[in-house]
């Protein structure tokens, strides 16, 4: 089947889309490619992650069935990335459901992300 639309870019709601794309800057290797006050974009060449600004906003709880989404990673060594991960301002939640097949955390503003073995 023929594809319809190519996706281009992921947006995160945010508080801080500064605060919160350097981190992802440090987690993806990606370089800014867009910024203004309410706006933040990373890329690779093929698609773009941005963070946009929302007043009053409120990161998601864990566990909790209201998530929306969140962003899956491969590493190659989980145990160096969550040190490098926990450095670099993320959090690892309490509760981590998968058995060990991956590793829930969660960025700076409360945004769930997994990250497994590549």
């Amino acid at each position: 089947m023929p594809a319809i639309a190519a996706l281009s870019t992921v947006i995160i709601d945010c508080a801080d889309p500064a605060a919160l794309a350097e981190f992802y800057g440090k987690v993806t290797g990606w370089p800014v490619t867009y910024r203004d006050d309410d706006a933040v974009h990373l890329s690779d060449g093929s698609v773009s992650l941005g963070f946009q600004r929302i007043d009053g906003y409120q990161g998601p709880g864990w566990p909790d069935a209201a998530k929306h989404a969140h962003l899956d990673f491969a590493v190659t060594d989980v145990d160096d990335a969550v040190k490098e991960l926990l450095s670099a301002g993320a959090t690892l939640p309490e509760f981590q459901p998968g058995e060990g097949e991956w590793t829930v955390m969660a960025d700076p503003e409360g945004h769930l992300f997994c990250i497994a073995a590549a």
